[in-house]
């Protein structure tokens, strides 16, 4: 970031920012350097509950909107991301440690077309007819938003896992409350400030905090219809119990491994690129990385000698370097920050 002192974050409620009920925060660190970039909300659930309520209250005029009223909402924040992807990027790479050039030129771009696709597919929605079943009645298939979605995004792609979550949800007519992971808060609620420009008071709400007592509070609110979160094993399997109780529905994206089977006959140079690039690829945190090689006897020496090749020919450099591929290297003399438990 250019600043040198700590950006003192608030959680984003109702199309503006606020304090944390009760004024606790943490550090937010710069993983390249130890530095503490901001200070974030330890959110409660005073905090949840706020943000709920501003959802709650937006949900019947977010849902009575046109589809194409949506869309062109969509449009424009697509737009705005796209406006500030340089000041985003900077975000995020000082937040989460990503090398700046990957982040602008691969995730920007993605980003921008996910929330112009779904502004797209607002527009595509439609009842079908089932038939008639008594005299005199049509019996049809009617869509409707859910109302509001508590959401729950993880630290390896921050932002473009937030306009995952957002997309869809709020093309279909929902509100959202969402939960950045708490280790990379910084670009969630800069979008959220982009969106209060286009989007209705209360529509996208951003609070911040861990898991328990703040994503707890979110699963578990009364007025939350929908969960979604982009997590861990265990977490979506609490969710899923959870939401059982008052029969939320859920969304999943659970993590995964990928396993790569290299055979004999393989073309080994495109092998060992593809291995590579899908396992090295955002420092491997990735849930879609290859990180079980499968390789048969025959060629398993030059599989494991050609991808310590291809790894030796990897840049790790400061995540702001032009050049780098792999970022970031601890400063000398200092590890990296524990995230506080």
């Amino acid at each position: 970031m250019a600043t040198t002192s700590p950006t003192e974050l608030q959680n984003f409620i109702n199309g503006s920012y606020e304090a944390p009920a009760d004024g606790q925060t943490e550090p937010v660190f710069n993983p390249a350097t130890g530095e503490v970039i901001a200070h974030a909300p330890l959110s409660t659930a005073a905090d949840v509950d706020r943000a709920v309520k501003a959802a709650h209250d937006a949900f019947p005029g977010w849902a009575a909107a046109t589809p194409g009223e949506r869309a062109l909402a969509l449009l424009k924040l697509a737009d705005a991301i796209e406006e500030h992807a340089d000041e985003l990027s900077e975000l995020e790479s000082d937040n989460a440690g990503k090398p700046i050039n990957a982040f602008r030129d691969d995730e920007i771009p993605f980003m921008v077309d996910n929330l112009r696709f779904f502004a797209g597919a607002a527009r595509c929605l439609e009842g079908r007819a089932a038939g008639e079943y008594v005299s005199g009645y049509t019996s049809i298939i009617r869509r409707e938003p859910v109302g509001v979605v508590g959401q729950i995004a993880p630290w390896n792609y921050p932002l473009m896992m937030a306009v995952w979550k957002i997309g869809p949800a709020l093309a279909a007519g929902n509100t959202i409350v969402l939960k950045p992971a708490e280790t990379t808060p910084l670009t969630t609620l800069k979008m959220a400030e982009y969106a209060a420009e286009i989007l209705p008071k209360g529509v996208l709400n951003v609070i911040t905090g861990h898991g328990d007592p703040t994503g707890r509070a979110l699963v578990t609110h009364d007025d939350v219809n929908m969960v979604s979160l982009t997590g861990s094993v265990d977490t979506g399997k609490w969710i899923a119990r959870t939401a059982a109780d008052t029969l939320k529905r859920v969304h999943l994206e659970l993590g995964g491994k990928a396993p790569v089977v290299v055979f004999d006959d393989v073309d080994m140079a495109t092998a060992l690129e593809t291995i590579a690039g899908t396992g090295y690829y955002n420092a491997g945190q990735d849930c879609t990385a290859a990180t079980r090689v499968l390789a048969s006897k025959k060629v398993m020496d030059d599989v494991v000698a050609g991808l310590a090749e291809q790894a030796q020919g990897l840049v790790l450099a400061r995540h702001h370097a032009r050049a780098a591929q792999l970022g970031p290297p601890a400063r000398a003399g200092r590890g990296l920050p524990r995230a506080p438990a």
